[in-house]
């Protein structure tokens, strides 16, 4: 078998394990590069250029407030019970012209202001960006965007109060600037308060053209209670508040008659309140223009308001995101940013009565479009003549380019008042019509084009990722063949096999991959009734005069079986997860939510379990008249956190007994309220425990093992499994902390398996807990979406933004459950190698020596490898073989984000780095 080291290990099988874990980072790194494309963009401001349709058409405005309300879903405003009732009679007395602007993916912040202020499409990767609040190669400090054109106008001053994600975007181009962290979710007030108490000062001066206000607490509500939460409404009352204030200013201070109010979401939000991804609530926000002006254009409108619900959320007319650089380009007198694909929109074409002005406004848009589509085609594709039949065009862009022509030369040319008194009326209609129809065509094809993959670069990453599977297989390989005493056989790595070749095919298909929660749901309830058939199968086993025993036996794996699958079917229904069924009914909304004594019951019993577990094994090292009273001020200050952070955070299920804990826990502090300790040093507390309880079990553990008691105790370890799950609950939603009862049950089912002596081998076990750690991360609410990562505690003790802290906090809150089945794996390969270590009776010869017992880490470490590895090489693949597909932006690439989390973070990191260290801490 080649050359082993002196515990017998093959080092062939090392060499190839370390091989291909250095490769999966260097693969994921070479195609990530190569998948993400960079469109090229236009240097320098846009200049007006003389196209023979006259000079730039007047300005009706000469300064604006962009009002950003964060996930303002359009039926936030445009329905019937909806907070904002002034906005609404804004929009029925003709004061607000209301569209639906559509988002496209990713639905976050960061990329939607790029769209919103360049008109152009983002990168994909922003959405990562999004998250590094410390990031700078995000700025469009040397890009054309109608903020940077305000500003070299030099008529006014720029002012900025919310979301700092303007400053991180636009460094030294405001003047005056109050940013927020956006990251911050468990606040609703303070962080709008910050914002509102600026707006009073700010419509008094009257140095300012720009004025952006972003608001935040709306987007907090949605992520702590989803769209219905009860917050939901009085904060929408609060921003029509705002408008209210702005508007009246608009009426009565001279030197805002002449001011604009746009009012609109970066967003929106899903059922569930989240956001990143391509559902119609999440890609809908509200867009209104608001000014008394509009009076004028809208007089014979009669737009109604409020309207009755819809579930598409297409309010009014439809418009792009991007529309919004044209549009305020055209109303505030300014060029067109260069990389601009939006469209002007035509509603406020009324808003210049010359029809010549007109005409300009709209060439200038055509003219401003058609350099970027010469940018990306070359200008020949667009030249007259390039096209040979205009009648039969043989794909898109000759299409563009026929179209281009005919408006070019069918434009009116207007050069004097006669020009305009004799024009043909039908004849222009025609000509608007046609012009608006070609700039949405050209912006749809510029949108969706999916150019500048690096096709070698995305070859090489997923040659590279394959070479890292085959490494992995070979590694595999030389482990099993070797056998040894507890070695996984070829027969049983069936299952694992069919696992990576099933995932693998369901990566090509979108709907598997916005579902694939029910891979996993079944595969693990399919594996435990394998593992339940072994079970009974075992038991009744043994000659008639054992029946007692037997039927004993067949009884206990009953129902250790039930309560097993019990366990999973409660652990698929918890969280509706997913995109068709995100926000249906599940058992935390059908019967946690509204009872919130039941929910404290599970949390309270939760906390019980782990500090009973605790106090058991640190009496085993420790006094336990030190060990008792240690443990449970620990416990007791992790509940009381996650009592007080839930009361500040979703008060509506926190009920009235948790309610009164908390008022005690607060009194108990010295004060009358939560701020009496804040929730950062609640947390702080909290965490430290936890690294001087780690520090201690570590301690006693190293101790155990100089006295050798660790070979005959290696469940002692299983301190450090209750020490991560009390951080893991602290680190949880309230409503999932739960489901931590549910994983030990399944844990002691597996354990029991091994301790009965039953065949099992580190290939079923590997197999069990891959598919755990999967169909936890959904059960926890997890996706393939970027909406669904979860920001809720992502600030746990943190009173400022740290990238390393912050990306730590937010792991381990979305793979809270994933990270408990890699290190309950740990416990389990050791329970199985202490099973496996030949022993004697005392005084008794061994005949012949017994195999030496194999290796179950490696065996364990070099599947999860093959997974990790496979698993790339499909997402790789199917990205690669779909990059032109209609949700490659939509599905695929956030899955591919994804991989990039499970091979780095939780394959490398935690299974391979954090269980290695375990399996050598456990090890004599």
């Amino acid at each position: 078998m080649g050359t082993q080291n002196a515990a017998g290990t093959p080092m062939l099988a090392v060499v190839l394990l370390l091989a291909a874990n250095l490769l999966i980072p260097l693969a994921i790194g070479i195609f990530g590069k190569g998948f993400f494309p960079y469109k090229p963009l236009l240097p320098g401001l846009a200049q007006y250029e003389d196209h023979g349709f006259g000079s730039p058409a007047p300005a009706p405005f000469d300064r604006v407030v962009f009002m950003v309300v964060d996930a303002l879903r359009s039926d936030f405003v445009y329905v019937a019970g909806s907070g904002f009732e002034f906005t609404q009679s804004l929009i029925r007395g003709g004061a607000a012209v209301p569209f639906t602007a559509h988002a496209t993916s990713p639905t976050v912040t960061m990329p939607r202001i790029k769209a919103i202020t360049t008109g152009s499409t983002p990168s994909f990767l922003d959405v990562v960006l999004n998250v590094d609040e410390g990031d700078k190669s995000s700025s469009l400090a040397s890009q054309d965007t109608w903020l940077a054109q305000i500003k070299a106008k030099q008529k006014g001053k720029l002012v900025l109060y919310g979301d700092d994600t303007w400053l991180k975007l636009f460094p030294d181009t405001f003047d005056r600037a109050d940013g927020t962290s956006s990251f911050f979710v468990a606040d609703f007030t303070e962080v709008d308060n910050n914002v509102t108490r600026h707006v009073p000062d700010e419509l008094r001066k009257t140095d300012w053209s720009l004025m952006v206000l972003h608001y935040l607490g709306l987007d907090h509500i949605g992520h702590k209670g989803g769209p219905r939460s009860p917050n939901m409404v009085p904060k929408q009352r609060e921003m029509d508040g705002i408008v209210r204030v702005i508007y009246e200013a608009l009426e009565t201070e001279p030197h805002l008659d002449s001011t604009l109010l746009v009012l609109l979401g970066d967003h929106g939000m899903n059922d569930a309140g989240n956001h990143g991804a391509s559902s119609a609530g999440e890609t809908s926000p509200a867009l209104v223009f608001v000014s008394p002006k509009f009076g004028a254009i809208t007089a014979d409108a009669h737009i109604p308001s409020p309207l009755g619900e819809r579930d598409d959320f297409q309010f009014y007319r439809t418009v792009e995101q991007s529309d919004l650089a044209p549009t305020l380009g055209a109303l505030l007198g300014f060029p067109t940013p260069k990389n601009n694909l939006g469209a002007f929109i035509t509603a406020f074409l009324p808003m210049w009565p010359s029809k010549r002005d007109q005409v300009q406004i709209l060439m200038h848009n055509a003219h401003q479009i058609l350099q970027v589509l010469e940018a990306a085609f070359g200008a020949e594709a667009f030249a007259e003549g390039a096209v040979e039949n205009c009648g039969k065009p043989q794909d898109d862009i000759q299409e563009i380019a026929c179209g281009w022509h005919e408006i070019a030369r069918s434009a009116p040319r207007l050069k004097t008042e006669e020009d305009e008194d004799s024009m043909d009326l039908e004849g222009y209609a025609l000509w608007v019509k046609m012009t608006a129809t070609w700039l949405r065509n050209a912006q749809q094809t510029m949108s969706g084009m999916a150019s500048n993959y690096d096709i070698p670069k995305l070859g090489l990453g997923l040659g590279a990722a394959a070479g890292a599977m085959v490494l992995a297989i070979g590694a595999s390989y030389t482990l099993i063949s070797r056998g040894g005493a507890g070695s996984s056989t070829r027969g049983e790595l069936v299952p694992f096999a069919l696992i990576n070749i099933t995932y693998g095919i369901m990566m090509f298909a979108s709907s598997y991959v916005e579902e694939e929660h029910h891979f996993w749901y079944w595969s693990t309830s399919a594996w435990l009734g394998l593992l339940g058939w072994r079970s009974l199968s075992s038991a009744v086993t043994g000659s008639e005069s054992q029946a007692r025993q037997k039927r004993q036996g067949v009884f206990a794996a009953t129902v250790a079986i039930a309560i097993a699958f019990t366990s999973i079917r409660l652990l698929r229904g918890w969280n509706q997860t997913g995109q068709k069924f995100a926000g249906e009914p599940d058992f935390v909304k059908t019967f946690l939510q509204p009872n919130p004594l039941l929910l404290w019951t599970l949390v309270t019993a939760t906390y019980a379990v782990i500090g009973l577990e605790l106090v058991s094994a640190f009496a085993s090292v420790y006094s336990p008249a030190i060990a008792a009273p240690a443990v449970s001020v620990l416990v007791l200050m992790a509940l009381s956190f996650k009592l007080v952070f839930t009361f500040e955070d979703s008060p509506e299920i926190v009920g009235s007994f948790a309610s009164t804990l908390v008022e005690l826990i607060t009194r108990l502090d010295g004060g009358s309220s939560t701020d009496s300790v804040t929730l950062i040093t609640r947390a702080r507390i909290v965490f430290v425990g936890l690294a001087v309880a780690t520090a201690a079990a570590i301690y006693g553990i190293v101790v155990a093992r100089k006295q050798q008691k660790l070979t005959k105790k290696p469940s002692s370890l299983h301190v450090l499994l209750s020490l991560y799950t009390l951080l893991a609950v602290t680190q949880s939603r309230t409503a999932n902390i739960p489901l931590f009862l549910l994983f030990g049950l399944v844990y002691r089912f597996l354990s029991k398996q091994i301790r009965q002596g039953r065949r099992f081998t580190p290939a079923d076990i590997t197999t069990a807990t891959l598919l755990l750690q999967y169909a936890s991360f959904f059960a926890f609410g997890g996706t393939n979406a970027i909406s669904s990562v979860d920001l809720s505690s992502a600030y746990n003790g943190i009173s400022g933004f740290s990238a390393a802290a912050v990306g730590v906090l937010i792991f381990v809150s979305n793979w809270a459950g994933s990270i408990y089945w890699a290190i309950a794996s740990v416990l389990l390969l050791l329970q199985l190698r202490q099973n496996t270590i030949p022993t004697a009776a005392a005084g008794s010869p061994v005949s012949s020596p017994a195999p030496p017992p194999s290796n179950p880490w490696l065996q364990h470490a070099s599947l999860l490898t093959v997974f990790a590895a496979a698993s790339a090489v499909a997402v790789m693949a199917a990205c690669t073989a779909l990059r032109t597909h209609l949700f490659v932006w939509t599905v695929f690439s956030p899955k591919y984000l994804y991989c990039i989390a499970w091979s780095l973070a939780m394959h490398l990191s935690v299974n391979l780095g954090l269980g290695g260290v375990l399996y050598l801490l456990g090890t004599p």
